[in-house]
Parts: C-alpha cells; sequence; structure tokens
C-alpha cells in the first residue's frame, strides 16, 4: 500500500502544462495553475485504501465503534424497528422531508449535548455555511481565531456582518484588544444595539490544540458587560472523545447554555437560532433533509455514547496517547531533533503530559521534510500521511498520527522507533555537509518514479 501511495504521489506531482502546447487553451491554463502547485511538490490527489496490513495511525473512526462492527450491529437493529424506512428523503426539511423521526434524534441529540434545541444538516461545512450566512445580523461584528477552520472562512463569506476581524490563536489578550477595538469603532456595539460574535474551535483540527473557552468566555464579559456577545463553537473534533461520554469540551466545561456549537452535522441552539435558520438560511432551504440510513447510524452511534459502551475505548484512547509522548520524548534522539528544529511537537513542549485530551498528533518538521517522513513511517508498516500547505499554512507541514483505542503499547514503541530512525538519519545527513545525499525514503520515491516511468509523462 505504501508504495502505490507514494508512486500515486509522486505522479501528482509531475508538470503537465509543458507538454500541452496543442490542448485548448482552457486546460492549458489550469494545468500552468496546477503546475505551480506541482513545483512546491503540493498538488493534492485522491487516494483509494486498499486492504492493508499496515498498522492504522491514520482513519478517523478513533473509538473503534466502526471497525468493531458496533455501529453497524445498533444500525441494523435501527433499521429493523423501521421496516418501512425510504431511502430517500423526497424533498427539503421546509417541504417534504421533514420527520417526527428526525425531529426525535434532534431532540436527543440536543439533550445529549445539554443544548435548548439542535438541527441536523447534512455536512458540517453546510452548518457553518447556514450559520455565518443568516445568524450574524447586519451592523454585528464577527471576531474569529486566525486558525477556524476552511468551512467557517467559506461561511463568513455571505455574513451580513461586515466587520470582521481576527485574533491571534487561543491568545486571550488578543482577542480582548480586539473586543476593545470593535468596542471603540462601533458605536451601534458599544450601545448594545448590534452584537459580536466570537468564532473558534473547541479543538483545532489541525494544530490539535484546545481552545482555553473558559478564559476566552471571560475575557469577553470583561469588555461586553451588557452582554451582547455570543460564541460560535466549531465542536467536530472533541465530540465523542472528550467527556463526559464524549458530549464534547463545551458540555465538560459546562458552558453549553452560553454557546451556539456546530457539532459535525449538527448544529446546537436554542429555538430562537433555529427559527431563524429555517426561515433563512438558503444551504437549508434548498437542500434536501437527512435521509433515514444516515439518521439511523447517527442514532446508533449515540446511543453508544449514552449507555456507556464507549467509555473503556475512550480512556484507552488517552492512555496511548500519553504512552506515544512519554515514549518518544524520552527516547535519545528526541532531544538532539528537538533542538534542531527537525522533529517538534508543538501543542506539548509547554504542556502537562497527563493533561493530554488530544488524539491526534501534529509532528511537525521542516517544509518536504514531512513527505519523507511520512513515506519512512509507510515503509515501516504504518499507516499516516503527510500533511502540507494549502491544507496548512506554510511552514506548519507535519505528518499527521491519529490514535485509536485498537493501538497496542507495542506498536507505539515500533512507531517511535521508526521516527527516531529517521530523525538520526536526517541529522547524519546534515552534520556529513553531504548537499547531494538524500535520506532512504526520498531514494526509495526517486527510484519507484524511475520504475514507473514517471518522469515527463502524462
Amino acid at each position: 500500500m505504501s508504495d502505490s501511495f507514494i508512486v500515486e504521489w509522486a505522479r501528482a506531482q509531475q508538470p503537465k502544462a509543458p507538454n500541452m502546447k496543442n490542448a485548448s487553451v482552457f486546460y492549458r491554463n489550469l494545468e500552468e495553475e496546477l503546475d505551480v502547485r506541482r513545483s512546491q511538490h503540493g498538488c493534492i490527489m485522491l487516494h483509494t485504501k486498499e486492504q492493508t496490513s499496515m498498522v492504522d495511525f491514520s482513519s478517523t473512526d478513533i473509538l473503534g465503534l466502526s471497525t468493531s462492527g458496533s455501529v453497524r450491529k445498533g444500525y441494523l437493529d435501527e433499521l429493523a424497528k423501521h421496516p418501512d424506512f425510504k431511502l430517500s428523503s423526497h424533498g427539503s426539511r421546509l417541504t417534504d422531508g421533514n420527520s417526527r423521526y428526525l425531529e426525535g434524534i434532534e431532540r436527543e441529540l440536543a439533550a445529549f449535548h445539554g443544548a435548548e434545541s439542535g438541527l441536523i444538516v447534512n455536512t458540517g461545512s453546510l452548518g457553518n455555511a447556514a450559520i455565518f450566512s443568516v445568524i450574524p445580523r447586519p451592523g454585528d461584528a464577527i471576531v474569529y481565531d486566525e486558525l477556524i477552520h476552511a468551512s467557517m472562512h467559506d461561511g463568513m463569506k455571505d455574513s451580513l456582518a461586515l466587520y470582521r476581524k481576527t485574533f491571534r490563536h487561543n491568545n486571550a489578550k488578543s482577542l480582548y484588544n480586539v473586543l476593545v477595538a470593535v468596542q471603540e469603532s462601533q458605536p451601534q456595539i458599544r450601545n448594545s444595539i448590534q452584537s459580536v460574535l466570537v468564532a473558534v474551535e473547541s479543538v483545532y483540527s489541525m494544530d490539535r490544540d484546545i481552545c482555553p473557552l473558559q478564559k476566552l468566555i471571560k475575557t469577553a464579559k470583561e469588555v461586553f458587560l451588557e452582554g451582547n456577545i455570543q460564541f460560535i463553537i466549531n465542536k467536530t473534533h472533541s465530540t465523542g472523545i472528550i467527556r463526559p461520554n464524549g458530549t464534547g469540551l463545551v458540555y465538560a466545561l459546562g458552558l453549553e447554555s452560553k454557546t451556539l456549537a456546530a457539532t459535525g452535522a449538527v448544529i446546537l441552539y436554542n429555538n430562537t437560532v433555529r427559527m431563524m435558520l429555517i426561515n433563512y438560511a438558503r444551504s437549508i432551504i434548498f437542500s434536501v433533509a437527512p435521509f433515514f440510513p444516515m439518521l439511523a447510524s447517527i442514532r446508533a452511534t449515540y446511543q453508544l455514547l449514552r449507555s456507556g459502551e464507549a467509555q473503556e475505548a475512550q480512556n484507552r484512547v488517552q492512555e496511548i496517547v500519553k504512552f506515544f509522548l512519554e515514549t518518544i520524548i524520552s527516547d535519545p534522539i528526541w532531544s538532539k531533533a528537538s533542538n534542531t528544529g527537525l522533529l517538534r511537537l508543538p501543542m506539548y513542549e509547554d504542556a502537562d503530559i497527563q493533561s493530554v485530551l488530544i488524539q491526534i498528533i501534529q509532528l511537525r518538521t521542516r517544509t518536504k521534510h514531512n513527505f519523507y517522513l511520512a513515506f519512512h513511517l509507510q515503509r515501516a508498516g504504518f499507516l499516516v500521511f503527510p500533511i502540507s500547505y494549502p491544507v496548512v499554512p506554510k511552514g506548519t507541514e507535519h505528518v499527521r498520527i491519529i490514535f485509536h483505542a485498537s493501538n497496542m503499547d507495542t506498536e507505539v514503541k515500533v512507531l517511535v522507533t521508526a521516527i527516531a530512525e529517521w530523525a538520526q538519519e536526517i541529522l547524519e545527513i546534515k552534520s556529513s555537509g553531504d548537499r547531494q545525499r538524500v535520506p532512504a525514503a526520498a531514494r526509495h520515491v526517486y527510484a519507484l518514479i524511475a520504475q514507473a516511468n514517471l518522469n515527463g509523462s502524462e
């Protein structure tokens, strides 16, 4: 499988435009734009995952609810209770797509997360589009963390709030300064006629750090004593993992009633917001309603969380992440790799390992090195992938490692050994002063490219 991914990646980086002199100018212009990304080794391709014996440190089935068959059993049981279910929703929520079953699940999810009401949508991106296009009113201001998810930025493009300002990531002082600037420059907000909406994520999808939500809310209250400020919180990456029972960070902090949250494809709020979305959100009005099989799967998954069946897996994920951190930091090569900037664990450098809650590790390295580290680990039998610009900002390239309840301590030890071997090789190459020398993973890639005759091919 690793060679398959590497070959496909290498093929995707080959320039196309120079060989398209006789092609339509329309397609040639598009390929020239893609060639810019290819020249930076950043051209993204789709990869088909095949059956593999590689150890999974990549998939999002973190609790193993899917691979264990637990969700499948609950899903099939739910279908059996409703043998006459329809495969299609037959319309939007405003016409033929609504149902008592759908509304019942929304009430269950709202109760589980401690919210007044909820609205299930087909995707989290659709939910963010709905929220930002409707909830901020003309004259309102949106203040947002600089690292919020791209779908939240997309949603803001259609927002009626013309005043938008970013603050430094997870920085309460920066938020304070921005809120003061809003207050001073926007008379209607200063006089509590309009509102400020602060957009954050509970757990940031790429940086894998936790929002200091209580601190940010306290900071916001220091500036806006009248309470005309609301938080919009994307909880996608804490639901199911952060306790109690996987309710997510917001509920765990006892803050649910004070927030508006988009949890994956479930928007949680109060009834006023629900009515606004139903009446004004074009992405909801003109989308078909969630269909029964999707809803049955949601109910089956949440039932596992409510019942506590997933608790052991939740605990195990925390244990395996802490074990990885303790193991890699104690490896003799780690201090050298860290001091030279070859490898970093940004969110854990100043944190107590025992307080770790995050199941996804960002192993940061130098630009383009993340590809070769990922290839090295794939060749060692681990399913991991490189994350690069434009998925993340330039200079934050890394290898993403996702831990699962099924991962064993022995697998983690071998993974750390493989990372250390790669780091040792890179450090030796650097100390040798030989600029022509490349790491084994890179040589392997070049050999595969030559074997497949990829140079200059379509």
